[in-house]
């Protein structure tokens, strides 16, 4: 039997990757590459770890999906991501030529929306706002228990 997931089922994979990234003490950003009603691939923050601001949750995600893949383009695939992509993860999308972007929570702070309106492949659609509470709360629950 071949069930066919919605957005929030994918969104909560992703919410499990960012969970992930909380319990390395990473920022609580989470990202799943799904293909064919499947998950492709998994990337969660390790800046820390890496020591690489280019960790990203999505850059991690990107480059395994392409290894899996076997190729640099994303076509047929949608990105979930807990927290609106920055600028530079927007680009690397951009460049994948993915067909589609699913977040959760906005980041006004350092989110692509900041800086420009639309950086992604003129074939890509968004959407935002998938399980907002749920992905919000991770990252405020973060930052205040930092300060």
């Amino acid at each position: 039997m071949n069930i066919l997931y919605d957005d929030s089922y994918w969104m909560k994979e992703a919410l499990k990757e960012a969970r992930k990234a909380l319990a390395r003490n990473e920022v609580p950003i989470g990202a799943v590459v799904v293909a064919q009603n499947r998950v492709i691939a998994r990337g969660h923050n390790l800046t820390q770890m890496l020591n690489d601001v280019t960790a990203h949750a999505e850059m991690q995600a990107i480059t395994s999906a392409a290894a899996s893949l076997g190729g640099k383009y994303l076509k047929g695939c949608t990105l979930y991501v807990t927290v609106e992509p920055c600028l530079m993860c927007a680009g690397a999308l951009a460049w994948s030529q993915i067909d589609r972007v699913v977040y959760g929570t906005d980041d006004p702070k350092r989110g692509y929306h900041t800086f420009c309106e639309r950086p992604f492949h003129k074939a890509t659609t968004v959407e935002g706002g998938i399980l907002k509470d749920e992905c919000a709360t991770l990252m405020r629950d973060f930052f205040n228990a930092k300060r």
